[in-house]
Formats: structure tokens, C-alpha cells, sequence
């Protein structure tokens, strides 16, 4: 190669030198908003977890509420049963007493 090959080859490799370090100095920026957009993103994981974990103990309560009404009606139900049939048998039992103390048995 003669001297002007050279100095034309050199001439190129420092024009897309001077143009690589231009599109890096533009994408600077751009790298450090995405680094920061990554710190954020991290920071956003950790308040889902924080919120699933809140959803999740609030579903456990909300469960458990919607139980309550079903087990006070089975009380209810329960304590009517027993006030019915020990009336049943109060009366029952009052009806052989007084047919024993009248000597109808």
C-alpha cells in the first residue's frame, strides 16, 4: 500500500470513530434511565409481593366472616330443636304426672 491509501484508510477509521463515540455519548442517557427504570422495577416487585401477601390475609378474613352467619344459623337451628322438643317432653311428662295423680293409669 502507498502512503495515500494509508492516510485515506486512517481518514475513515477516525470518521467512524468520531461517529461511534457520538451514537455512545447519545445512548448514554438512555443506558442510565434504564438502569433506573430497573431499580424501579425492582422496587415495584417487592410492593406486589407486600400487597399479595396483604390480599391473601384478607382473603383468609373475608372467608372466615362469610362462615360466621352459616354457623350462627346452625346455633339457632340447633337451640329451636332443643326448645321445642324439651317443650314437647315437658309436656309430655306434666300430661303422665297429672294422669298418674288423677289415677287414670
Amino acid at each position: 500500500m502507498i502512503e495515500t491509501e494509508y492516510i485515506e484508510r486512517l481518514t475513515k477509521v477516525e470518521e467512524r470513530s468520531k461517529s461511534n463515540t457520538h451514537q455512545i455519548e447519545d445512548l448514554k442517557p438512555v443506558v442510565n434511565e434504564i438502569h433506573t427504570m430497573s431499580k424501579t422495577m425492582v422496587e415495584l416487585i417487592g410492593e406486589v409481593r407486600h400487597t399479595n401477601e396483604n390480599v391473601s390475609e384478607l382473603k383468609e378474613k373475608v372467608e372466615i366472616m362469610e362462615q360466621e352467619p352459616g354457623k350462627q344459623w346452625t346455633a339457632t337451628k340447633r337451640t329451636f330443636f332443643t326448645a321445642i322438643t324439651s317443650s314437647i317432653g315437658t309436656a309430655v311428662a306434666a300430661g303422665i304426672l297429672y294422669l298418674i295423680s288423677r289415677g287414670g293409669f
